[in-house]
């Protein structure tokens, strides 16, 4: 056949960590005993009030179509949880339930995006923020932050990248792939530039229970009344609540956007998976027990691996303040030789890794620092010693 597809959709790149994660399990399968450091799901059960529900949802019925937008009981309970944790006072017509983060990320950026629109994204960036710009016509602008700003962009690099033709600003704090958090006065300053600019920022909290030290965590939509009208504020329980399966996200805007953001879902899904709403519901207006005893174990986890990175040869990473990842330089390491030959790239790493020393880990090359690696601790630490000890001995031997 002679017929064309979609240029667009063609263009799309796919998920390199999911595809990372699909190489190690395919392996593991096999009984190769792989380390994999690609993963961004917790590695608890999801705790059993929240199975409980799920389960009682189903007995009673509760099986068919919901509003498209979601459950009133779960709005009510996003609102709480938005009040109480973030500062931030929504109304239910305010609050689109989806599929997930990035299926909220999706209504977002189709609900405010005309075509030639530009994003600007910070780099590091999550690799699926250009991709789903991209499908909604936006055209993605990249600012960098290196190390020294502990990889977080400034507000005088925000107010340089804004032209005529911006659209909005993606802040993720915690960052993933970096851990870094925004600080209030990094945010009041970069709030100050998008009121003066006139544009949107999508806030994506996802890992906004994951916070270790003395670090807050600061909603810029609770800011002040200015910046609260631009921001759309992105969460979701994949992360918190160990419910990565569950795909169910939820976004506080204003209510203008929030009903087209309702629209366009309630044609290209209309609503998420009812059983995972009574599920969602309970996880935020439930007991947080296990929230605060998994951000426990990811700290412990940190902690070792930060300092075993830290103690090995020719790499080098900031101490993550949140999420569960470490955001590794491998500047020194793709510069060697291995096996008669440069390295070159981290994706020639990553070969090596698996390959050689059965290691899955995730070049950032698609997250915008091509000679940096991200390692996830959302694993065991048995596994994360195994994993380390491979790591050291391929470093030692370079």
């Amino acid at each position: 056949m002679s017929l064309e597809l979609s240029k667009k959709v063609q263009a799309v790149k796919p998920s390199s960590t999911l595809a990372i994660t699909a190489k190690a399990k395919e392996l593991k399968a096999q009984g190769i005993d792989v380390v994999g450091f690609g993963a961004g799901e917790p590695d608890f059960n999801t705790p059993d009030n929240i199975n409980e529900a799920a389960i009682k949802a189903i007995h009673d019925g509760f099986t068919k179509y919901t509003v498209a937008s979601g459950t009133l009981e779960l709005k009510e309970a996003v609102c709480k949880k938005f009040e109480s944790f973030n500062k931030i006072s929504y109304k239910p017509n305010q609050i689109v339930i989806s599929n997930g983060g990035k299926h909220s990320l999706t209504n977002v950026f189709e609900a405010i995006l005309n075509p030639g629109d530009e994003v600007i994204i910070p780099a590091p960036y999550w690799l699926s923020y250009p991709e789903i710009v991209k499908l909604a016509d936006g055209i993605p602008v990249y600012v960098k932050a290196d190390k020294k700003q502990n990889y977080k962009i400034t507000a005088e690099q925000v107010s340089a990248a804004c032209t005529d033709k911006t659209k909005a600003l993606i802040i993720n704090s915690p960052n993933n792939p970096t851990g870094m958090i925004y600080t209030r006065e990094e945010l009041e300053a970069i709030a100050k530039v998008v009121v003066e600019k006139d544009i949107y920022v999508v806030a994506d909290e996802m890992y906004e229970n994951l916070i270790y030290g003395d670090y807050e965590h600061v909603s810029i939509a609770s800011l002040n009344d200015e910046i609260y009208k631009r921001t759309i504020t992105c969460s979701g329980v994949a992360k918190s609540y160990s419910m990565t399966g569950w795909r169910i996200g939820y976004t506080g805007s204003s209510a203008e956007i929030a009903k087209l953001m309702g629209s366009v879902q309630s044609h290209q899904t209309s609503n998420p998976n009812s059983i995972a709403q009574k599920a969602a519901a309970e996880a935020l207006s439930g007991p947080q027990d296990t929230v605060v005893a998994m951000a426990a174990e990811f700290n412990r986890r940190r902690e070792y691996m930060a300092d075993r990175i830290a103690a090995m040869p020719l790499i080098d990473a900031l101490t993550p303040q949140g999420a569960f990842y470490l955001f590794v330089d491998f500047s020194e390491v793709i510069n060697k030789e291995y096996k008669g030959s440069k390295i070159g790239t981290t994706e020639k790493l990553a070969e090596i890794f698996i390959n050689d020393y059965n290691i899955a880990v995730v070049p950032c090359g698609d997250f915008g620092f091509d000679d940096h690696v991200r390692l996830s601790y959302a694993i065991s630490r048995e596994q994360i010693e195994k994993g380390m000890d491979r790591m050291e001995e391929f470093l030692t031997a370079l």
